[in-house]
């Protein structure tokens, strides 16, 4: 089976700054920050987000946003790993304007008492919109700050009653041939495949994303819904979910499949881990200057307060 190559990034590196826990501080400084710069904090980006695609504002998740500058709509649109439109990091936003994401319907079923299909409308309504400023850590050592705009992937679990026999969720996303270029390359086995263990899925940071910068997804960041994982490397958050599935077996993600030397089922940020061919210890700020130096990577990617109680125990370098 083929797959992908990519590239090793330079090694350079600056200490980030802290995440913002407290709602009531995200909020001032926040309000600082636009009274400085003399705009607000959305102002803050570079570009504008595309005025043709529909408004989805959500209410400002101060607790579960960092207070770091949100990378601008171009960074975020034009700077993706989505390999059913190719591996080029400017492929998805050339390509994926052939998906149909309307109708969309997303099954949910396995180890439930009450399976149900939503439509994508049905999915909008379910909860609350928050938007949460998460940051973004590819495992190819890049990363990016980000305005999603969801609920907790939690909302919609609870509606379809896990049994206690589910112990693990897993994601299938969508797979449309005639749209997606991509998938002519046996990158993986499609359709994508991940998956996370129940106290992942059910954690309130794991975020049910259907919009971005106050605006429904485009294509090419996984509309019309993906997941949002912050403290995991960003293959784990899968786009365009068509199906959620919760199992009693640990289930084999498309990645695992793969490539198992170099994607472990957990795929937790940790610096201490080196991928088999770079290190995890830094990453490069996408839309930083060109002689800007690297970021020292944090580990959970900075969300250890909230997420380390789950893996009390385990030998993280094992269970990568």
């Amino acid at each position: 089976m083929s797959r992908i190559r990519i590239p090793q990034p330079p090694a350079s590196e600056i200490t980030p700054e802290a995440v913002w826990q407290s709602r009531r501080r995200w909020l001032g400084q926040a309000a600082l920050l636009g009274m400085v710069a003399g705009t607000t904090p959305r102002a803050l980006a570079a570009s504008t987000p595309d005025a043709s695609l529909p408004d989805l504002s959500g209410k400002p998740n101060g607790r579960f946003s960092v207070m770091e500058k949100p990378n601008a709509w171009d960074d975020i649109t034009g700077y993706n790993n989505f390999y059913e439109f190719g591996t080029d990091k400017e492929d998805p936003r050339r390509h994926a304007g052939r998906m149909v994401t309307e109708p969309w319907t997303v099954e949910v079923g396995g180890e439930v008492l009450k399976p149900r299909t939503f439509d994508i409308d049905a999915l909008r309504k379910l909860a609350p919109m928050e938007e949460r400023i998460y940051r973004l850590r590819c495992v190819e050592a890049w990363s990016m700050v980000i305005p999603w705009v969801g609920y907790s992937l939690a909302e919609l679990l609870k509606q379809v009653q896990p049994t206690g026999n589910a112990r693990y969720v897993t994601f299938e996303t969508a797979l449309q041939p005639e749209a997606m270029p991509g998938v002519k390359r046996r990158i993986i086995d499609w359709p994508y495949i991940e998956a996370l263990r129940i106290d992942e899925a059910m954690h309130p940071l794991t975020l049910l994303v259907f919009g971005v910068y106050g605006k429904v997804l485009p294509n090419q960041n996984g509309a019309p819904l993906r997941l949002a994982v912050p403290w995991k490397y960003g293959f784990k958050s899968a786009k365009s979910i068509v199906r959620i599935r919760l199992v009693e077996e640990q289930p084999v993600s498309s990645w695992m499949k793969a490539a198992p030397a170099e994607y472990g089922f957990y795929a937790n940020v940790n610096p201490d881990v080196r991928h088999p061919r770079w290190s995890q210890a830094t990453e490069r700020r996408i839309g930083d200057h060109l002689f800007a130096p690297r970021v020292r990577t944090q580990m959970f990617n900075g969300y250890g307060e909230w997420v380390a109680p789950l893996y009390a125990g385990m030998d993280l370098a094992r269970d990568f």
